[in-house]
């Protein structure tokens, strides 16, 4: 069974993001493997190990990400791929599906998986997008995997319910909090990763250039949300209570 992993470098979720010249400031900032990732990282090695095959991590990035998928490989992986974004001078959902889908299109895929959401962005848009242009099947926002014939039954989140539908390989599947519990590279996976095959692809490799990649979407502003401000503790017996706050949320807060 041929599975690959979507996998992003991300800030780690302990940073304090900065702002500086309307740009994120990453200097000195530590990167992590996106947490929703580990799950699929996790879900592609048990599938591994249950029905034979290998496991292949692959990310858009620059030469940092080398760090990140040796963590993978560590974790258990077989093999990785940095797709080099260093020629792109934007990059958005739009240009990483692309790429990703550009190196997917040429393997025997069986499952693809990867995280429900980056935590830095958020959007969700790359596993289904990716979906889309290779024309096979998604199902998102998975908590529950099991292949059996060719088939794989998949339990999804739906806003606080679950939902279990049936799809025939190959598949894309984008992993929930909850799908498993990612295990922790140990020394001899740390020691093995250094020899295993870490691929570099430049747009070249995937016979695209930087036109058919070119973002989407531009970026207007970036800013932080605003300070919290200290709360308001009001005292008195619950009408008058009441009524200050009724006061409050229409001089102050201004909602009603």
């Amino acid at each position: 069974m041929n599975i690959f992993v979507m996998m992003k470098r991300t800030f780690d979720t302990e940073e304090k993001i900065s702002i500086s010249g309307g740009q994120i400031d990453d200097s000195g900032a530590e990167f992590i493997i996106n947490p929703y990732d580990e799950y699929a990282i996790e879900e592609a090695i048990v599938l591994r190990d249950e029905h034979g095959g290998e496991v292949t991590v692959v990310t858009v990035g620059e030469e940092e990400a080398e760090k990140e998928l040796r963590t993978a490989l560590a974790m258990g992986a077989d093999k990785a791929v940095l797709i080099d974004s260093e020629e792109v001078d934007d990059l958005d959902q739009f240009t990483t599906a692309t790429l990703l889908a550009a190196y997917l299109k040429d393997q025997q895929v069986d499952i693809i998986l990867g995280g429900n959401v980056a935590v830095d962005g958020g959007s969700g848009q790359v596993g289904p997008r990716v979906a889309e242009l290779l024309n096979i099947a998604q199902v998102t926002t998975i908590t529950k995997l099991t292949v059996t014939d060719g088939k794989a039954t998949i339990v999804r989140d739906v806003e606080g319910d679950e939902e279990t539908v049936e799809v025939a390989l190959p598949f894309l599947v984008t992993a929930q909090q909850g799908l498993n519990e990612p295990r922790y590279p140990s020394l001899p996976g740390i020691m093995k990763a250094k020899k295993k095959p870490l691929e570099k692809l430049d747009l070249d490799d995937l016979d695209l250039d930087e036109d058919e990649v070119e973002a989407k979407t531009t970026t207007v502003e970036i800013f932080l949300p605003p300070a919290k401000q200290a709360g308001k503790v009001l005292e008195g017996d619950p009408a008058t209570q009441v009524k200050e706050l009724v006061s409050l949320l229409k001089s102050e807060a201004k909602v009603i």
